[in-house]
């Protein structure tokens, strides 16, 4: 197969030529995107899953629905650190001041005049110097210096403006269960005063399995204000059909036992289904696909992984942490007690608690219910056993 026509994309947020068995999640969006157009009350939504699921894909699909349906777009990635939180305040206010900026021709209309003055205030507020939209700030309006209060009061004036206008404000957060805790609290607190009050603005978030936990953590009442909706890996017919549909666009085909071989090893996991069927189109050299080339490229896809996508979370980790990592192995992807992980280590649980707390942080394990823990990446138990029986040969 040429490789220049491999219609497989495995990679971070990469759009695959077939988006199978995700359809219950766009229309759940296409139904926020209707009722959003008519004012009537809906709640934004959540995606939550493990690593290479597919929910950067997702949140990319939905958010270009959105700029279909003409709504107003800010769309930003949250990291961690000082360093992630100052990023986002100015992706935040860079996406404010575009919004605003397309509407100076209108300066003459009160809502649009109130709107750049307050946008103009918010972004001298957060320290963002340089901001022309062609008026002055409004010193009554986004001018307290705490970012609660001053994203509400520029939320409610682009909102407002946006309503008469028949139109949204959308802000699209992926990984964001990096925000740092005041920014997400603000726009938690701007999420449930827009809705109290029927402004059509609506966060649409991305995140780990934890990210429902941290929402709810923050505000009680985000466990009311999302719809949340979890991704997980793919049935057996989109898994197939993430394989096939792609080949089938390319005039090539599978037989059943190599689509068989290949779900299987991938474990029904999107990003892993991409891996394995661009192994495919690298070792095939004629269609349909049989099950010999499937144990080809099952075994190029696995190597692959076990170079990029599973070191880049190992080799971030401490000697320490690896330790921890190797003890949770022994129970496989579905979790551990921080009980029994403590034991292997003959250690206590609060003795290995900031080991815990920074592989946390890092976003290589995840707290799925109390005193459990379990890897934010599938598969990676069987990495970390097939790493150490490579040390042990």
């Amino acid at each position: 197969m040429e490789a220049e026509l491999n219609p497989y994309h495995p990679g971070a947020g990469m759009v695959p030529r077939v988006l199978a068995g995700r359809s219950g999640d766009i229309d759940a969006f296409d139904a926020l995107i209707a009722r959003a157009k008519r004012f009537s009350p809906v709640r934004p939504i959540i995606f939550s899953g493990l690593r290479g699921v597919g929910k950067t894909v997702l949140l990319n699909r939905v958010r270009s629905l959105a700029e279909h349906h003409r709504f107003h777009v800010v769309q930003f990635e949250a990291r961690p650190g000082d360093a992630g939180g100052k990023a986002a305040r100015r992706e935040l206010t860079a996406g404010f001041v575009k919004i605003s900026a397309r509407f100076r021709s209108q300066i003459s209309k009160d809502l649009v005049k109130r709107m750049l003055g307050t946008v103009s205030s918010f972004s001298v507020s957060l320290g963002i110097e340089g901001v022309s939209l062609g008026i002055e700030r409004d010193v009554t309006r986004a001018s307290s210096g705490l970012i609660d209060l001053d994203l509400q009061d520029t939320i409610e004036d682009i909102s407002r403006l946006l309503r008469n206008e028949r139109s949204a404000l959308m802000i699209f957060i992926d990984e964001m269960q990096e925000l740092d805790s005041e920014l997400l609290e603000s726009l938690l607190t701007a999420q449930h005063f827009a809705l109290q009050r029927e402004l059509p603005f609506y966060v649409i978030g991305a995140g780990l399995p934890n990210l429902p936990t941290k929402l709810t953590d923050s505000r009680s009442y985000a466990e009311r204000l999302f719809e949340y909706r979890g991704i997980g890996k793919l049935d057996d017919a989109a898994a197939r059909e993430s394989l096939a549909g792609p080949a089938r666009q390319m005039g090539q085909t599978y037989t059943d036992e190599a689509l068989d071989i290949l779900v299987a090893e991938a474990g029904n996991y999107p990003y892993f289904l991409q891996e394995f069927g661009s192994a495919m189109w690298t070792v095939a050299t004629a269609s349909p696909f049989t099950s010999q080339n499937a144990e080809a490229a099952t075994a190029l896809g696995r190597a692959k992984l076990d170079s990029g996508f599973f070191p880049a979370r190992w080799e971030r980790a401490t000697p320490a942490e690896r330790d921890y990592m190797k003890a949770m192995a022994l129970d496989g992807d579905a979790g551990s007690r921080s009980s029994d992980v403590a034991s292997r280590l003959s250690k206590t649980p609060q003795a290995l608690a900031p080991v815990r707390a920074s592989l946390i942080t890092k976003g290589i394990i995840y707290s799925p219910q109390r005193s459990f823990i379990a890897y934010t990446v599938p598969g990676m138990a069987n990495f970390i056993e097939r790493y150490r029986r490579l040390l042990e040969d």
